[in-house]
Order: C-alpha cells, then sequence, then structure tokens
C-alpha cells in the first residue's frame, strides 16, 4: 500500500516511517497538515497516518478534507495522538477517522492497524469496480453492446445544456429496420438479434468518435451528432444506409429483397433553438415521413 504519514515531530515521523516500511508499503512523510495536504493530493494513498496537533491544517481538519474529496476510492485514516480521552477519540472517529493509536507509537501496533487498512481498502477497491461495472450495464443495451435509452437521456441532457451555452448545432437521427416484424416472421427471432447486431455494427463502423449510437427500442436506434449540420447529418445517414445494403442480408418480405433501414433527422440550430424532446419527436416524424415515402431512406424534418 501507499501511505502517507504526518507528524511535525521528528522523532515520531521516524518511527511511524521505519515501521510503515519495515512491513513492506510505500512511505510519503509530512513534516506539518499543509505539506501532508498536498503530498495526499498529489500520491492519492491508501492509508493516511496523521498526528491530531500539527501547524498548519491539523488532524482533525485533514480528515474532514480527506472526506470531502473522495469519490470512488476510499482512503483508511489512523489518526495518531498523545490524547487518550474518550471525547478526543470521538473527535477523531467523527471527523473522519478510521482508527487511532496513542503515542508513543508502538510499530507493533501500527503493524496491526495497517493490515485491518489493507482488507478495508481492497474491500472498498472491489466495490467501487462493481458499482462502475453495474452502471455500465445499466446503460448499455445487452443485445447489441450498444448505450440504452438512459445513457441517452443523461448524454442528451449535456449535449443540448453545452449547445445551447455555446450555440452549437447537433442533429439527431432516428432509424428504424424496415419491415422488421415480417422479418421476425420469416426467419425467426434469432434471425432478428442477428440482424439487430449487423445494424448496429453498421452505424457504429460509420460513426465518429464523438457521434453517439444507441438502441432507443426495439427494431429502432438513435444516432446523436454533435456540432454536425442537418446536410452532413444526411450525407452520414445515407452512407449507412448504403452499408446496410452492403451486407445483403436477404428479407424476401421486404419490396428490395434485402434488409434495409429508414431515417429521420432533426436538427438543433441557432435558428431552431428548441428542446431536446421536441428535437426528438421531430425525428420520429421524419422518420415516419420516410417510412411513408417508401422506405429505404432518409428525410429531414421541416
Amino acid at each position: 500500500m501507499k501511505v502517507l504519514v504526518a507528524d511535525d515531530d521528528p522523532g515520531s515521523l521516524l518511527v511511524a516511517r521505519a515501521a510503515v516500511e519495515r512491513y513492506g508499503h510505500d512511505c510519503i512523510a509530512a513534516a506539518d497538515g499543509d505539506e501532508a495536504w498536498a503530498l495526499y493530493l498529489e500520491h492519492q494513498p491508501d492509508v493516511v497516518v496523521t498526528d491530531w496537533m500539527m501547524p498548519g491544517m491539523d488532524g482533525l481538519a485533514l480528515c474532514r478534507a480527506i472526506r470531502a474529496r473522495e469519490a470512488d476510492l476510499y482512503t483508511y485514516i489512523v489518526m495518531l495522538t498523545s490524547q487518550g480521552s474518550r471525547d478526543d477519540v470521538l473527535a477523531g472517529l467523527e471527523a473522519g477517522a478510521d482508527d487511532y493509536v496513542t503515542k508513543p507509537l508502538d510499530p507493533f501496533v501500527l503493524h496491526a492497524r495497517l493490515l485491518v487498512a489493507l482488507r478495508v481498502t481492497t474491500l472498498h477497491a472491489d466495490l467501487a469496480h462493481y458499482r462502475k461495472v453495474l452502471s455500465q450495464q445499466a446503460r448499455t443495451d445487452p443485445l447489441t453492446g450498444l448505450l440504452n435509452r438512459l445513457k441517452l437521456s443523461e448524454d442528451l441532457e449535456q449535449l443540448h445544456a453545452r449547445s445551447e451555452r455555446y450555440v452549437e448545432e447537433y442533429c439527431l437521427a432516428m432509424c428504424d429496420v424496415d419491415n422488421f416484424k415480417s422479418y421476425n416472421d420469416i426467419y425467426g427471432h434469432q434471425a432478428g438479434d442477428l440482424a439487430l447486431r449487423a445494424v448496429a455494427a453498421a452505424l457504429v463502423s460509420q460513426a465518429r468518435k464523438s457521434d453517439g449510437v444507441y438502441r432507443f427500442g426495439g427494431e429502432e436506434f438513435l444516432v446523436v451528432l454533435p456540432n454536425q449540420t442537418q446536410a452532413d447529418a444526411k450525407a452520414f445517414m445515407e452512407r449507412v444506409l448504403g452499408s446496410i445494403r452492403q451486407l445483403e442480408i436477404e428479407h424476401i418480405g421486404d419490396p428490395a429483397e434485402y434488409l434495409t433501414l429508414s431515417a429521420g433527422i432533426s436538427a438543433f440550430t441557432a435558428g431552431h433553438a428548441v428542446e431536446a424532446e421536441q428535437l426528438l419527436g421531430e425525428a420520429d416524424a421524419a422518420l415516419y415521413a420516410a417510412k411513408a415515402a417508401g422506405r429505404n431512406r432518409v428525410e429531414l424534418s421541416l
């Protein structure tokens, strides 16, 4: 582990550092609270062993600052104090310390505290990892691997706010696989799943890194195109439709005899600065117009 030791007493600091290094940990030493805080921000240690009374930021203030800043990773804090009253111990724990050791420091006692710290920080690291995995799963469509509507809501809210603030354009492209119900009826749902994965891959292959590709529901997809004019967005979707035609996925229930895609595009501009929900509705209406005009095409919102 990486252990930060903070103590204004040179002798105590030397003993603590020797004990930390003796048991195989990396030690960072600070001679006062202000230096300890700076080193904490720089190194993000797993454990902080801090004296209570120090010049500048004292041990309680250091605890509070660490707890106020922490996000996913947890720092285990051991308070060193020669003040052994119950009130002092409670004050340290309430400030954010996990444990305390009274002075003079016993290296064996510190070693025991570090063993506990290792277990606790490992547990927190595991929990942070699982939270991240679960968060990603909650925002990912399991069939296609695309982002889902929950992530769309989050991303679109951020993009819309940024576009309003900086007067930047963006487009939404609502896409739908043509005659997909009949495709499932003819070829089966397993083939339908494979077809949706192929469409998703085609969308991703044509998208820029800054674009967002989402499964909107069923056989519908949505592409978010930041800093893109409606004309450029249409050109993008035409390329997507062409790549899907090149897949030549047979569909005898479609007039084209192959699986095709239709799309509708809406745009946020300085002259059309409407809410994101309205843009979604406009893209959906443009998609409906593409379907009504014969499918396998791209239409722009009015």
